[in-house]
């Protein structure tokens, strides 16, 4: 007989996965200092803002603004 038949399972976190941003800005091998100046970033940013996590002060800065539901 199983001795934990009828107990809950155990809460074991899902990992933590880094965001699309994230991944766009170790790619292009960028520091947060050096993001409002990459046009690369800033072309992402503008293809995928509506879709993907982009910090507000970085839209902000570029005067983008994400379309709501």
């Amino acid at each position: 007989m199983n001795k934990n038949w009828g107990q809950p399972l155990p809460v074991v976190p899902a990992p933590i996965q880094p965001t699309s941003f994230e991944l766009v800005v170790k790619d292009l091998k960028l520091q947060p200092h050096q993001y409002k100046t990459s046009p690369q970033l800033k072309d992402w940013v503008k293809q995928n803002k509506d879709h993907k996590y982009v910090p507000l002060d970085l839209l902000r800065a570029w005067g983008l603004t994400v379309r709501g539901d």
